[in-house]
C-alpha cells in the first residue's frame, strides 16, 4: 500500500522545483506569497543577501475575516504601495506551490493594478 502524501507536502515539493529557476535580485526581488485558512501573506525578498525588503498581511493591515478574495485584494493593493515607495517597481511572482486561482490571483491583480510590474 502507497503512503498518501499530504497536501502540503505536496505544495512544497512544487514550491522548491519553482524557487529552482526563480529567485530574487536586488534589480528584481521575489513576491513570495503564503496562504493560510485565516490569512495571507506577501513579502517582497532579495534572494542574493537573504533580506525581506517588504512585507504585508492581513494580519498587519488587521483585516478580521483575512481567508477571501477581499482581504487578498487588500494585501495586494499594500504590497505594492510599500514597493513603489522603496522604490521597486518590478518583482519576479512566487505563488509558493499554490494553485494560481482564487486569493493568490486576487493578491497579484490588485498589485498589478497598483502599479507593480511582473
Amino acid at each position: 500500500m502507497l503512503k498518501k502524501t499530504k497536501k502540503n507536502e505536496e505544495r512544497l515539493r512544487r514550491h522548491k522545483r519553482v524557487r529552482r529557476v526563480v529567485s530574487g535580485t536586488p534589480d528584481c526581488p521575489r513576491l513570495n506569497v503564503f496562504r493560510s485558512n485565516k490569512g495571507i501573506y506577501a513579502q517582497v525578498i532579495d534572494d542574493t543577501t537573504g533580506k525581506t525588503l517588504v512585507s504585508s498581511s492581513t494580519l498587519i493591515l488587521k483585516l478580521e475575516n483575512g481567508g477571501n478574495i477581499e482581504a487578498a485584494k487588500k494585501v495586494g493593493e499594500d504590497i505594492a504601495k510599500k514597493c513603489l515607495a522603496a522604490n521597486i517597481e518590478s518583482v519576479r511572482f512566487d505563488r509558493g506551490g499554490y494553485v494560481y486561482h482564487g486569493r493568490v490571483q486576487a493578491l497579484a491583480d490588485a498589485a498589478r493594478e497598483a502599479g507593480l510590474k511582473f
